[in-house]
């Protein structure tokens, strides 16, 4: 945990999230920015700031995230109708909160 990132203190349940899905590695929450009617970030317990940052350790981790929107699609609805599933790393990609996260959106129709 990191003291000064806000995804640490929203595991740590110092800062309020709507929590839709947790297990032992992961953690889902829905975005306070949504740019879907169903927008949920899935983070992994462990701070990770950047993808940059994975390391080979990390692997069984990161892909920890994706069953976990796999599992949401599908307990959501939303599994057959399709969703999608962005990461962003670093500054110039676009990420805000350095803790590694995957956006996970549903509810209407994505263009490419």
């Amino acid at each position: 945990m990191t003291d000064d990132c806000l995804f640490c203190k929203i595991l740590a349940r110092e800062v309020t999230a709507e929590i839709v899905y947790e297990d032992d590695d992961v953690l889902a929450f829905n975005d306070i920015y949504p740019k879907a009617p169903f927008h949920v970030l899935i983070i992994p317990k462990k701070h990770i700031a950047t993808l940059n940052d994975l390391e080979d350790s990390d692997t069984k981790l990161a892909g920890m995230l994706f069953t976990a929107a796999k599992k949401i699609a599908a307990e959501q609805g939303f599994a057959d109708d399709g969703y999608r599933m962005m990461m962003n790393c670093g500054e110039g990609g676009g990420q805000i909160i350095f803790h590694m996260h995957l956006h996970l959106m549903a509810g209407k129709t994505f263009k490419a």
